[in-house]
């Protein structure tokens, strides 16, 4: 756990505030470099003493974020912070909780922790650092892994149909679900500050290179060549276009989207972007895998849903407040010598 210097005001750190005195043991041009730059770029901005904020992660390359963060922390176990976050924020609703893990930590190890942190829509936000691949355990195939991934677990090509994240999250009903990636920082820095302005649980996976064992997995999707036709940004209330000539755009012919020329369609006629809109959001992050939808369409980056729900710790924390106003605060002396125990004979 860091350490706050009594020195520096809460109200007014800087990012070079947030920066600590740890060497950071990521390989030089990691992607997770960039988000960490862009997370100590925001945090500032957001109205926020330095105190209030937590960073909680689980095991993997991207868990080593808490480390380089002067603020609160704590580098958990594979799979869990999820659950440890649950139980601060439940306690402390007041703290700024953020929680950083990777495709293998979240998708795997700790699927089942993800998707329940996700229903009971906790105030927290989650940083998923998606390199499709095992970086710290040294390159074995991922959850997220393409089909026929070769690595050193699937030597002739893994068989294992991929995880699309954003879809597993709309399906576990997440109230904040969007992407980013880790070359575009401006992009990133605008979906970080959305992300904390959420009251829920807001779900930002951002595309991670991982330049020693997954070199390029999302170069396409970043490379100015590409980028261009490969790319959607999505934004609320506006139409969906792309290419590099913005000459082309997605079109709904009832739920089944169609990718058309502007120069035969509209502006006006195309899909209007709702982040409001939960059955087209379940579309839009199946814009995917073409396994799914017919031809090839754009990988949108943007915010695909928000809506507001109640939180847990809401919820929680009313409840208990109901029972002290009307039963009056609890007697654990008289809890414990209760009615209902076990009387044990040997």
């Amino acid at each position: 756990m860091s350490t706050l210097s009594p020195d520096i005001a809460p109200e007014t750190f800087t990012s070079k505030d947030l920066v600590t005195d740890q060497d950071i043991r990521w390989c030089p041009g990691c992607g997770d470099y960039s988000i960490l730059k862009q997370v100590q770029t925001v945090l500032p901005e957001l109205g926020l003493k330095r105190e209030e904020i937590v960073f909680i992660s689980g095991i993997g390359c991207s868990s080593r974020f808490p480390y380089y963060m002067e603020t609160y922390g704590m580098h958990s176990i594979h799979g869990r912070a999820t659950a440890i976050a649950s139980g601060l924020k439940a306690t402390r609703p007041e703290l700024s909780v953020w929680i950083i893990t990777g495709d293998g930590d979240s998708m795997s190890i700790g699927g089942n922790h993800f998707i329940h942190l996700l229903r009971r829509n906790f105030d927290v936000n989650i940083l998923l650092f998606n390199n499709e691949i095992y970086g710290l355990t040294k390159g074995q195939y991922s959850p997220t892994s393409e089909l026929g991934k070769v690595t050193k677990s699937t030597p002739m090509g893994s068989v294992d149909h991929p995880f699309n994240p954003l879809a597993l999250v709309m399906g576990a009903d997440g109230t904040f679900v969007a992407r980013s990636m880790d070359r575009d920082p401006i992009h990133m820095r605008t979906i970080l500050k959305r992300a904390h302005a959420h009251k829920g649980t807001s779900l930002v996976e951002i595309y991670q290179n991982c330049n020693v064992f997954n070199d390029g997995a999302f170069e396409v999707f970043t490379e100015k060549a590409s980028k261009a036709e490969a790319t959607m940004m999505v934004e609320n209330g506006q139409p969906l276009i792309f290419g590099a000539q913005k000459d082309k755009g997605i079109l709904l012919d009832g739920f089944t989207p169609r990718v058309v020329s502007l120069n035969d369609v509209s502006a006006n006629d195309l899909w209007i972007h709702d982040e409001s809109n939960r059955a087209k959001a379940n579309l839009l992050v199946r814009f995917f895998d073409d396994a799914t939808i017919e031809g090839h369409f754009p990988r949108p980056f943007g915010v695909f849903y928000s809506e507001q729900r109640f939180t847990y710790e809401q919820a929680f924390n009313q409840q208990i407040e109901d029972v002290i106003a009307s039963k009056g605060a609890g007697d654990l002396d008289k809890l414990l010598r209760g009615p209902s125990v076990w009387e044990v004979k040997g």
